[in-house]
C-alpha cells in the first residue's frame, strides 16, 4: 500500500506560516503534481512527506504508518532532486548502485537491479562514463535509475526536469509517464510549470500561500476552475478578467468576468469592438493583446486571422466564468 496521507499538516518558519493546515489523500499508484508559483509551499510540502523538513503540526502517513517521527531513510520513500544530486567521480553504474552499496546490499542483487534500471530509462550504453560525459536528459535518468533500484514504495520528484531545455523537457514528461506507468507505483511530483502539471498528472493540486486552492484532474482544473487564482494561474495566455461595469453584455453586479483567450473570437451571441495593442505571432497561432477597461487582456486566433487596428470579440454566454469581486471564489 503506497498512499501518503497528510492530516492538517502546517509548516511554520520563525513567525511565517508556508504551509497552511493542508490535508490531502494521495492514492496508491496515483501520480499527482503539486503546483504552484515559487513560494507557494510545494517544495517543503514534498521534504515534509520525505522527511527532510520536520513539520510543525499535523500527521503524515505513508500507506498506515504514520511517518511524523520516522527518519528519512526508513520512509521506504525515493526522492529525485532538480540538480540530479550525482557523484562525479562515480561511473553512471556506481551512481545508480550507490544507496544499494550503503544499504550493504550483495553485488549480485545490485548488478541485476543497475541492469534493469538501465534498460528501462535506455542508459546500458552508458554505464562506464562518467556525469560530465552524459546530456541534461542523460544525467537526470541516471537520477531516475538510482532511485527506481531502491524499490520504494512512493517516489518524490522535486521540479526534475526545470534544468533542460524546451525541447529535453518535453521528451522527459514522456519519459517519466512511462516510468510511472511501468513501475506501478505513487509519484508525487512538484513543478512550477503548469504545462507539466496538465500533461502529467493523474490529479492536480493547485497550491497558493501554503493552502491548497483546488484538487482534481487536469480536466477539471482548467475547465471548472474553483476560484479566480487557479483559473489565472493555469491556461497560456492566462484567462482574461474583466469588471462587470466594463463588460458590454449585462451581468450580475459587483462581479468578474473571466474568459479564455480561445473563446474570445467563436462568432457568438456578445460581439463588440477592441484597439489591439500587440500581436505576437506563435507558429500555427498568434495572440492578439488589448485592454478592456483598464485590465489587459488577450485573445488566441489561428495564424492566417486576419487582422486591422481593431479586433471584433464575439464570445459565447457559455464561455464566461463569474467570480465574486471580494473573495474571488468561483459562482458560476
Amino acid at each position: 500500500m503506497s498512499s501518503v496521507t497528510l492530516k492538517n499538516v502546517t509548516k511554520i518558519y520563525d513567525t511565517k506560516k508556508v504551509i497552511d493546515n493542508v490535508s490531502l489523500t494521495i492514492q496508491d499508484k496515483e501520480f499527482v503534481v503539486l503546483v504552484g508559483a515559487s513560494g507557494c509551499g510545494k517544495s517543503t510540502l514534498l521534504r515534509m512527506i520525505a522527511g527532510l523538513e520536520n513539520i510543525t503540526d499535523g500527521e503524515i502517513y505513508i500507506g498506515d504508518k504514520k511517518v511524523n517521527d520516522v527518519h528519512p531513510k526508513d520512509r521506504d520513500i525515493a526522492f529525485v532532486f532538480q540538480s540530479y544530486a550525482l557523484y562525479p567521480h562515480m561511473t553512471v553504474r556506481e551512481n545508480i548502485a550507490f544507496g544499494l552499496k550503503m544499504r550493504k546490499i550483495d553485488k549480485e542483487t545490485i548488478d541485476k537491479k543497475v541492469l534493469e534500471a538501465a534498460q528501462i530509462l535506455d542508459l546500458g550504453e552508458y554505464l562506464d562514463r562518467k556525469p560530465r560525459q552524459l546530456s541534461g536528459g542523460q544525467r537526470q535518468r541516471v537520477a531516475l535509475g538510482r532511485a527506481i533500484v531502491r524499490n520504494p514504495k512512493v517516489f518524490l520528484m522535486d521540479e526534475p526536469l526545470s534544468n533542460l531545455d524546451a525541447k529535453l523537457r518535453v521528451q522527459m514528461r514522456s519519459e517519466i509517464k512511462k516510468l510511472h506507468q511501468k513501475l506501478q507505483t505513487t509519484f508525487i511530483y512538484v513543478t512550477h510549470d503548469q504545462t507539466e502539471a496538465l500533461t502529467m498528472g493523474d490529479r492536480v493540486v493547485v497550491l497558493d500561500k501554503g493552502v491548497i486552492q483546488q484538487a482534481a484532474n487536469p480536466e477539471e482544473i482548467y475547465n471548472n476552475p474553483a476560484n479566480m487564482f487557479v483559473a489565472g494561474f493555469v491556461g497560456s495566455p492566462q484567462m482574461n478578467f474583466i469588471d462587470s461595469n466594463d463588460f458590454p453584455y449585462k451581468t450580475k453586479e459587483n462581479v468578474i468576468i473571466g474568459v479564455r483567450p480561445e473563446k474570445m473570437v467563436c462568432n457568438e451571441e456578445i460581439k463588440f469592438n477592441v484597439d489591439i495593442d500587440i500581436t505576437e505571432l506563435l507558429g500555427s497561432e498568434k495572440i492578439v493583446y488589448f485592454n478592456i477597461g483598464n485590465k489587459k487582456c488577450s485573445a488566441k486566433l489561428p495564424a492566417d486571422y486576419k487582422l486591422g487596428n481593431t479586433l471584433e470579440l464575439s464570445i459565447n454566454k457559455q464561455d464566461l466564468y463569474f467570480f465574486d469581486k471580494d473573495t474571488g471564489k468561483r459562482i458560476y
